[in-house]
């Protein structure tokens, strides 16, 4: 590893989560060890107890991540916008979606908090029948069928606005979604798949909607349930009430008394937003589903950076759920002495950052299977989780994540096939016909097609030279960040770092043309990678299928669509073991380590002692409804 200045990393999206999905360190606070079976179609168990307490007593804050404020309200969500901090830890206070995933750190469906009921397959599994549970909106009206058919009608209208959209999949795939009665809607997809990777990869992305939201204007009175006609019906119709919701989304100053947004079916209602991101819940007391809500108010306070987080942990008691930054880890014990506890855990999520395959420049340089090998082997990942990390953090050799600790990462996906190497990295660059110069700046010698030259697309003389931006305010990502630069200079690879707040990170990054405009970009590290959402099963289509709106980096390969493909039909391990084994080969992004701690922020979490009936999430859910002051 190179000497490195100081350090630190960023927030998942989720997933996006940018990840996600879209996703720091602890040592000396132990994190706890959880043992997860692969997901199945039977329901998790629920931890979900009654608190000693009475309702609505006492207020909960809960740290944000360093610059990862929500900045999106509507559920039908663009990859832009696609962040942990967006969705299941803003929206899902107040949207409920028709499953729900990740209790007890266990990557599986929780049918007992879930609205629908567990599919019935028919029709040689082509169709899905599907009872909800009885939930009501904040307006008295019962959440139903027909408020799942609004989200597909509007997911069809503009599929390729939603963050978890595939062509060919959801909502390709689906041949017709009734409402039989206000209790049952029924699926009828074009073939059979594999009934979990519908549950977890398909039915998992729906959303139900208010019928209140299905007009086009807030000066239109709010439209009957049972109304006919109503604009969602057709296609065009559809596509002006998604234009009208969009709009009114992306003005949060008008989210907190919306007459839209305030139409809720979760335990929570937004009471107050300021500008800088600090969010304030209070119970939505029409709540029908459960584990009504013990606490009085519940606070999302943001940050500039993990510094002024902890700082502000240290400095008193306004922060209830918090974090240690990896840096501030000898003080871990001098916080628990001030009356917090450790509590932690692995996301279903992996680190990596995308590169740009259709930059118009470095493109058909990071088009190069050969040149990505030697990117990877200059990626410290055991360095970087011992120096900057604390060794609270797992490598990441593929797609397929270690931890939590499950059946579905295969054994060859735990080798690490390019260990970190500088003599390696510059074997590779110059057995492709790169002449090259440590300390200088690399260049094409022999340009061509051919096995020891550089690649289509390459001309001779063109240096390796490229941007990484990543997501600031976190040390230890700053640190890693300039360690991989540092390393990079020794084979001519030149890197230069930029650094943005972490919405800015994530907005940047997305497939393009190389004629686009905003097609410059070339690296994006938003610091957390992918945690697996509302893709729930690790299958990739989400991600490196050929066109998938969160292929950020348009990466496309025939062989891998394919194995990417059955893994949809062919629930068996086998199936997912040739996926995740070729994409750690193949590397279609560049991995990173990815983080343990907090379902939230990616950091060990801390939870004051006086806080009840926390736990963690498999995919960074939090449930502040099940959380009591003692």
């Amino acid at each position: 590893m190179s000497n490195p200045c100081n350090s630190r990393r960023s927030s998942p999206p989720s997933a996006r989560w940018p990840r996600r999905r879209a996703s720091g360190v602890l040592s000396a606070v132990a994190l706890v060890a959880v043992l997860v079976a692969a997901p199945t179609v039977a329901s998790a168990a629920s931890h979900h107890l009654a608190s000693p307490r009475a309702r609505y007593s006492g207020t909960v804050a809960m740290a944000e991540a360093p610059d990862y404020p929500p900045t999106y309200i509507f559920p039908l969500i663009s990859s832009v916008n696609s962040s942990a901090g967006n969705i299941n830890q803003f929206q899902f206070l107040m949207y409920r979606p028709l499953y729900w995933f990740g209790d007890n750190n266990q990557p599986t469906v929780d049918y007992n908090m879930s609205i629908g009921q567990p599919p019935v397959f028919s029709n040689g599994g082509k169709t899905a029948t599907i009872k909800l549970n009885h939930y009501t909106w904040s307006d008295g009206e019962t959440v139903s069928s027909r408020d799942v058919v609004f989200w597909m009608n509007l997911m069809k209208a503009e599929k390729t606005e939603f963050y978890g959209y595939v062509p060919g999949y959801f909502p390709d795939n689906v041949v017709s979604v009734t409402a039989p009665s206000p209790s049952t809607v029924v699926f009828t997809f074009n073939k059979a798949y594999s009934s979990r990777w519908l549950i977890y990869n398909e039915l998992s992305t729906v959303t139900p909607l208010p019928m209140a939201w299905d007009r086009t204007s807030l000066s239109q009175p709010v439209p009957s349930p049972t109304a006919k006609n109503l604009p969602d019906t057709t296609t065009a119709g559809a596509k002006a009430v998604y234009g009208f919701l969009n709009g009114l989304a992306s003005k949060q100053s008008t989210w907190v008394g919306s007459p839209i947004w305030s139409v809720v079916d979760g335990p929570f209602t937004l009471s107050a937003f300021t500008n800088t991101g600090e969010a304030t819940f209070v119970p939505n007391t029409r709540y029908t589903g459960p584990d009504r809500s013990h606490i009085a108010k519940f606070i999302e306070l943001p940050f500039t950076s993990d510094t002024s987080e902890f700082n502000t942990l240290r400095s008193g008691k306004t922060i209830t759920v918090g974090y240690i930054p990896p840096q501030d880890t000898p003080e871990a014990g001098a916080v628990r002495a001030e009356g917090y506890r450790s509590t932690g855990g692995y996301a279903l999520s992996f680190g990596y950052f995308p590169i740009n395959f259709d930059n118009p420049v470095i493109g058909p340089v990071f088009r190069q299977l050969y040149f990505r090998q030697a990117l990877q082997h200059l990626v410290d990942q055991t360095g970087w989780v011992k120096a900057f990390y604390d060794g609270n953090a797992t490598p990441t050799y593929g797609p397929v994540p270690f931890q939590p600790a499950s059946s579905l990462v295969s054994p060859q996906e735990k080798v690490n096939l390019y260990p970190y190497s500088i003599a390696e990295a510059a074997k590779l660059l110059s057995e492709h016909g790169w002449k090259v110069q440590s300390g200088g700046l690399t260049t094409c010698e022999r340009p061509g097609n051919g096995a020891s030259e550089c690649g289509a697309g390459i001309k001779k003389g063109l240096g390796i030279s490229f941007n990484i931006d990543y997501a600031s305010g976190i040390a230890p990502m700053q640190a890693s960040m300039n360690d991989l630069q540092a390393s990079a200079a020794r084979v001519g690879i030149k890197i230069d770092l930029t650094s943005h707040p972490y919405a800015s990170v994530v907005s940047s990054a997305g497939p393009c043309t190389p004629k686009e405009s905003g097609c410059k970009w070339t690296a994006e590290y938003w610091g957390g990678g992918w945690t697996y959402l509302p893709d729930y099963l690790p299958t990739g289509e989400e991600l490196f299928q050929t066109g998938a709106a969160a292929n950020y980096g348009s990466y496309s390969n025939p062989l891998a669509d394919k194995l990417i493909a059955a893994t949809t039909t062919n629930s068996s391990q086998q199936a997912l073991d040739a996926y995740q084994n070729y994409m750690a080969q193949q590397l279609p992004v560049i991995y990173t380590p990815e983080f343990a701690g907090s379902p939230m922020q990616g950091f060990p979490a801390v939870v004051a002692d006086n806080l009840g009936g926390y736990a963690t999430n498999a995919y960074q859910g939090i449930l502040p409804e099940d959380w009591y002051v003692k």
